[in-house]
């Protein structure tokens, strides 16, 4: 009897028998095994490449292995590095006092009353010129010492710094995605950022302090040990005098490098065709403005205050470092397992089979692009991905638009970003580095870049309405 290899069998094909059974096989690891979240991430992987090799034409069993490997390997090298100097970021800024020394600088300007407005109009302006991961590693230490300081609606601040982040990360060039989004759809930048802005700060008010708020009444997520720092050890700090803390420039000073460096090297990136003059620097811009290097410049300075304000001898902070390190390396690992299973998902082919089906669906453009994205982005995790996808499907079609293009790139945008969860590593980062629950990140991350989601489109269908701007 001649053995027939698994994936010489020919079986009827659909990417989304595939997106069903990866569908059930993490939730039976994650939510009905409650197996630690990298365990059952990598064998939800490993499992859908499986799945992959019997329906899916020159994917092998061996590929399987090969590919959940190597994604794994993609996301480390694109979150390694930046999450272990986010760790010591946080444990720098957290137990040096400097996070409580910014938070203690909102409440003195707006009042304890608005520090969930602090904290959303902060991670809305830092997300501009940065990476949403970028800055919920520098807002999430904020977030936890402005919990310490008032000892209540952590639920709050996580919710508006997540918000904040992730609305400007889909609505605003020149963050990357809507600035490839608009470049493939051909709308002016000029105008993608004005109507971005327009899109951003409805969805990002109604999500982050109206769900926020309502959900922070509903509930309490506590305070919970994370990067290396206790919640006894917050507490102590958020107990300090002012006068015993950093000064507030020097408290500053990682959020202000990170910022200023990355955001350096994307203005440079940008305007450098119409300065000519810049591309003299653009060299020495994106090596500082990587995130790799600006982040470990930020932790460099995140730890030198952790060390000149704390008691501790040199071997001893070393070793408070470490520890850091040895945290921040578990939610990378964590993080990249979650893309590694997105990426085995897409795979499948799962993202091209909805676009397609969707395109024959007869609506509107705008909507017929919302959907598009949103789809891709729920099948196969990746917001980037899901954008670019939607972009290079309507670019042809956007000669049939009765509005400005700009409103075609902020409904890709929107799109996007809705359902965050398990399929995508930011859902890990926020779980993770947030100190929550996979349930609590549900009700909040995954609500949230929802709510943004919907608010979005609902914002570009009456804006374009009223000003077509044709």
């Amino acid at each position: 009897m001649v053995a027939v290899p698994l994936q010489a069998v020919q079986f009827p094909h659909s990417p989304l028998i595939t997106f069903v059974l990866g569908l059930i096989a993490v939730i039976a690891l994650l939510v009905w095994l409650d197996l630690p979240p990298f365990i059952g991430l990598i064998m939800s992987a490993f499992f859908v490449g499986i799945v992959n090799s019997i329906f899916v034409a020159d994917f092998s069993s061996a590929d399987a292995a090969g590919q959940v490997a190597t994604a794994f390997g993609d996301g480390m090298a694109g979150i390694g590095i930046p999450i272990l100097m986010a760790a010591i970021i946080g444990k720098g800024m957290l137990e040096s006092g400097a996070a409580q020394r910014i938070v203690r600088g909102f409440q003195n300007v707006l009042g304890k009353s608005n520090s969930d407005v602090a904290l959303l109009g902060s991670s809305s302006f830092l997300a501009v010129p940065v990476f949403f991961d970028s800055v919920f590693y520098l807002m999430a230490p904020l977030a936890r010492s402005m919990r310490a300081r008032l000892g209540r609606d952590y639920t709050l601040f996580i919710v508006v710094v997540g918000t904040g982040a992730a609305a400007a990360h889909v609505f605003i060039p020149p963050t990357p995605g809507p600035l490839a989004v608009a470049d493939q759809i051909g709308s002016d930048l000029g105008m993608t950022i004005i109507i971005g802005v327009i899109t951003a700060i409805p969805a990002a008010g109604i999500t982050g302090l109206v769900y926020g708020r309502w959900i922070n009444k509903r509930l309490d997520i506590p305070l919970r040990d994370t990067m290396a720092t206790s919640t006894e050890e917050l507490q102590e700090v958020a107990d300090r005098p002012t006068s015993s803390l950093p000064g507030i420039f020097e408290s500053f000073a990682p959020i202000l490098l990170a910022v200023v460096l990355i955001g350096a090297s994307t203005a440079v990136n940008a305007f450098q065709e119409v300065i000519p003059a810049l591309e003299s620097v653009q060299p020495y811009t994106n090596f500082i403005g990587d995130k790799n290097v600006a982040l470990t410049i930020a932790a460099l300075a995140a730890a030198y205050t952790f060390y000149r304000f704390s008691e501790m001898t040199r071997d001893e902070w070393s070793d408070e470092l470490t520890e850091a390190l040895k945290s921040g390396g578990n939610i990378a690992a964590i993080t990249a397992a979650g893309g590694s299973f997105g990426a085995l998902l897409a795979a499948s082919g799962i993202g091209n089979y909805l676009a397609d089906a969707l395109q024959e669906v007869g609506i509107g453009l705008i909507i017929t692009a919302w959907l598009i994205a949103a789809i891709v982005r729920i099948a196969q995790g990746s917001a980037t991905a899901a954008m670019l996808t939607a972009a290079g499907i309507m670019a042809p079609l956007t000669g049939q638009l009765s509005v400005h293009p700009a409103y075609l790139v902020m409904a890709i945008g929107a799109g996007g970003n809705i359902f965050s969860w398990f399929n995508d590593s930011g859902f890990w980062l926020v779980s993770e580095i947030g100190g929550l629950t996979t349930r609590e990140t549900l009700q909040t991350w995954t609500v949230l870049t929802t709510l943004i989601s919907v608010t979005g489109l609902i914002t570009v269908l009456v804006v374009s309405t009223v000003f077509p701007l044709v």
